[in-house]
């Protein structure tokens, strides 16, 4: 299963703005798309899509005028990686002939059923790999992911202390 451009930035933004929200006190400033951009390296015109369909599933918000900017609508634990993907991608399907069936859920559905009334061969495997896919994104919280980056984030280099030669004096 491949995910696209927007899942990934979106979820890079979104740790970036749980950073923030993090370091900050309980009122966190808004961060403006350009910095983020700048910080991670990427496009801020596709950072701008991406917001909108982040603050739409009610995950992001923002704040207008010179300081404006966005920040987290909720506690970084509160946000699941579920919600996060689902806002960008859509419905999480591991093949091309899995269709979404909105009105059943968040489910999706073989595309085979209708041409012969059942599921090819390979539906259950793939139903499970969807399953499978929900459940560690379901899991994982943005909390999880910002503490995940600031451990393996690398620390910055100290100088190394330079000794006298022996025999100088300094």
């Amino acid at each position: 299963m491949i995910f696209t451009t927007k899942a990934e930035y979106g979820v890079r933004l979104l740790v970036e703005l749980g950073r923030q929200a993090q370091a900050g006190n309980d009122v966190t400033a808004p961060v403006s798309l350009k910095a983020i951009a700048a910080s991670e390296g990427l496009p801020l015109a596709y950072l701008e899509r991406i917001v909108a369909l982040l603050k739409k599933a009610g995950l992001v918000e923002s704040t207008r005028g010179a300081y404006g900017g966005y920040r987290l609508a909720r506690d970084p634990a509160e946000i699941r990686m579920d919600e996060a993907v689902l806002a960008l991608e859509g419905v999480v399907a591991p093949m091309t002939c899995f269709v979404d069936d909105t009105e059943l859920g968040s489910r999706v559905l073989c595309s085979h059923e209708a041409d012969a009334g059942h599921g090819c061969a390979t539906k259950l495997l793939w139903t499970r790999v969807q399953g499978g896919v929900v459940k560690a994104l379901h899991s994982t919280t943005l909390a999880e992911l910002v503490a995940f980056t600031d451990r393996t984030a690398p620390a910055t280099p100290t100088p190394p202390v330079r000794e006298p030669l022996a025999g100088h004096t300094a």
